[in-house]
This record gives structure tokens, C-alpha cells and sequence, in this order.
């Protein structure tokens, strides 16, 4: 459940200082400097100026193929693996046994999937159409089935659960017939998944067709999977340019293949292909290689204390930036005492002289990004840590 942690100002510059081994059971920094990247590349992605003008990177691809944007999310649930990993491992040794650890789960699966509902409920919580998935409904989930996998599992037990949810979402995919529309059609509004969706979320959809739903959540688990055993990397005891060696030749073998496999089942976000789940997870090794090589082998820390701090409140800062968006969107559309609509285009006189929409967006976006540091900022000189 929700929690304030407080933890002092020194101990926390001591871990990043130190060199910390991950065999000592002491936190990683470039695990919580890449949450934190993940968070802010959230933030920027979801709080553009203009939902309009967004520059093409920054936007999902409309169905197959993938952008910056949607590399986002996969990468949070892959880093929420690798932390898992550790924190499983801690709680392992303070109460030996499956069953505490079991309750803690459904403890935090139950608060993040209804504070999930929370955010699509807000601001106008019209509950008779209320959106039942989203990101955080889809975290808690992965959250939920990843940690029973890794609790009673090692590693080979993960590849295992691993490889057997991609093959049977695979071929569920592709030999399971959608009524009027036959088997292996992947089109939007005609694929199994979404006819799957449209029977158990009735009404309750982003859309015509639902980003986060029921059946591609079974390859998002998977992402999260490849993240323990990237967590299970790191806590081996070997020198660390090894293991940085070993994600980057894992995320270069996971990224050729899933690049391959898009001529079987292309990419795409929206379903959560099984080329797309693999792609994400070879990107996502090689990311956390670079943030592992940087802080923990060149010992280059500065940099990463940026994102550290969104990193260790990361999920109240995510659902604050949700929750203000709108807010800021009412505010700087006043017309006399009429509000204009959520989410529509922002005024950007401010911002003039930029030469061009997309870069006023974007400069709307980073100090939205801005803001919220600074309220990370706050939080943790303020020793404040909101752990859900």
C-alpha cells in the first residue's frame, strides 16, 4: 500500500558516491537513474503543447512499426522486472517463504490498478463509459503475474514461463479465427485481440480498439520477465564490464530477431506483438547496458542523479503529472469564464518566435518535464519517498 519512506539525505548521496556492487545488496544507480529516464520520457511524451503539432518521434505510430514514444512503456515494465528482482531477493531474506511475500503482491497489484481507475475516472469521472484498462492497470497486472513467476521460479523457470506466454499469445494470434473475419488478421478492430476486448470491456475502451487490453497483456508480461533476467545479470558476481558485455549482447541478439520476426508478425505497440514485446526487450537491454557501463564501470554519476530522483518517486510522479495536465490545459484556455475543452491545442504566444508548431510543443513538453523535476527536487530534499 502507499507509504512514506524517509530516508536520510547523506545515506542516499553515499549510494551514489560509492561503488555499489549489486552481490552487497546495495541499490543499483543505474537502475534507478533508467526508471527515472523512463518517467521523464512519460511525462514528455504524454504533456505535449499541442497534441496536434507533436514531432513524429514523439507520437505513437499510428499501428505497425514504432517510434521513440513507443519504446517508452515497454521500458518502464522492463525496468520494474530488473527492480523486482532485487527487491524480491531483500524481502527473501528478511522473512524467508512464498506466502508474505504472495500478500505484499496483491497488496500493491490492488493499489496500483485502482488508482489506475482513478486517473481515467479524472477529471469528469463519467463512471457509466470509465476506461477499465490503461497504463497503470496493465503495470499492476504485469506486476501481478511476473512477481508469482519470479517468486516460485529462477531463472531457468522465468525463460521458461517466458518463452511459453510469447509462443502461446503467438499462436493464439495467428490460428484463433475472429468470427467474420477468419484467423491471422491483424488490422485494426478486426485482430483477436481486439475482438476480445470488444466482448469483455464493452464500453469501456480508450476507443475502437483498447492500446492496453486483456490479451496483449500477456506479452507485456513477458517484457517484464526479460527485465528479471536482466535484474538476475546484474546481481551475478562478476566484474562489471562483463556484465555490461553481457546486456549489450543480449539486447543485440533480442533486437535482431525481433527486427526478423516483423516479416512473421509485424511490430506493433498496440497489440503487443511478440516481435514487438522482443524489439522492446533487446532495446531495453542495450539502454540499461549504457546507463550500467556510464555509473557503475566509467564511475560518470553526475549526470544520472538527474533522473535518479524521478526514479525514486516514480509513480506518484507520473500520476501527478496526470493529474495536473488537464488542470494547466483549463487554466491557460480561459475565454472570458468559459473553459475550452480537456486536452485541446495550448496557446503558445509564449513560445513565439520558434519557427515552427512542433517546436513550441516541444518546448511546452521539457518544462512541463521541468516542473516536475522540481517537485521531485522537493520531495527528496525533503527526505519524502512515496513508494506504492
Amino acid at each position: 500500500m502507499v507509504h512514506f519512506r524517509l530516508i536520510s539525505r547523506a545515506k542516499i548521496e553515499q549510494r551514489v558516491e560509492q561503488r555499489m556492487e549489486p552481490t552487497q545488496g546495495k541499490r543499483i544507480l543505474a537502475v534507478d537513474a533508467f526508471r527515472g529516464f523512463t518517467i521523464a520520457a512519460m511525462i514528455l511524451v504524454d504533456s505535449p503543447g499541442s497534441y496536434r503539432d507533436v514531432y513524429p518521434q514523439l507520437k505513437h505510430a499510428a499501428w505497425n512499426g514504432w517510434t521513440f514514444a513507443d519504446t517508452i512503456f515497454p521500458f518502464f515494465l522492463f525496468i520494474m522486472g530488473v527492480s523486482m528482482v532485487f527487491s524480491f531477493a531483500g524481502r527473501k531474506e528478511a522473512a524467508p517463504g512464498a506466502k508474505g511475500l504472495d500478500v505484499q503482491v496483491v497488496d500493491r497489484t490492488v493499489v496500483l490498478f485502482l488508482l489506475g481507475l482513478f486517473m481515467n475516472a479524472y477529471p469528469l469521472f463519467h463512471l457509466s463509459t470509465l476506461r477499465v484498462m490503461g497504463i497503470l492497470q496493465r503495470t499492476a497486472l504485469c506486476y501481478f503475474f511476473a512477481a508469482l513467476i519470479m517468486i516460485r521460479n529462477g531463472p531457468r523457470g522465468q525463460c521458461l514461463w517466458l518463452a511459453g506466454l510469447l509462443a502461446a499469445y503467438s499462436l493464439m494470434m495467428r490460428f484463433i479465427p475472429v468470427p467474420g473475419v477468419g484467423a491471422f488478421v491483424l488490422e485494426p478492430g478486426k485482430n483477436l485481440a481486439g475482438y476480445l476486448d470488444s466482448i469483455l470491456l464493452h464500453g469501456h475502451m480508450y476507443g475502437a480498439w483498447e492500446p492496453e487490453g486483456v490479451l496483449s497483456t500477456l506479452p507485456a508480461i513477458v517484457t517484464t520477465l526479460f527485465g528479471a533476467l536482466a535484474g538476475n545479470c546484474l546481481r551475478l558476481p562478476l566484474a562489471g564490464s562483463t556484465k555490461t558485455l553481457a546486456m549489450a549482447a543480449s539486447g543485440m541478439g533480442l533486437a535482431i530477431l525481433g527486427v526478423m520476426l516483423d516479416r512473421w508478425m509485424p511490430i506493433n505497440k498496440t497489440i503487443w506483438t511478440s516481435s514487438f514485446s522482443i524489439l522492446m526487450a533487446g532495446l531495453a537491454f542495450l539502454a540499461l547496458s549504457v546507463f550500467y557501463w556510464l555509473t557503475e564501470v566509467r564511475r560518470y554519476t553526475t549526470w544520472a542523479k538527474v533522473f535518479m530522483l524521478f526514479g525514486m518517486n516514480s509513480i506518484a510522479i507520473y500520476v501527478l503529472a496526470q493529474i495536473v495536465d488537464p488542470l494547466v490545459r483549463v487554466v491557460l484556455h480561459r475565454t472570458g469564464e468559459v473553459a475550452v475543452a480537456w486536452g485541446s491545442r495550448l496557446p503558445t504566444a509564449w513560445t513565439s518566435g520558434l519557427e515552427s508548431p512542433q517546436n513550441e510543443s516541444l518546448l511546452f513538453g521539457l518544462s512541463y518535464v521541468l516542473v516536475m523535476y522540481l517537485v521531485a527536487w522537493s520531495l527528496w530534499k525533503r527526505k519524502i519517498f512515496i513508494k506504492i
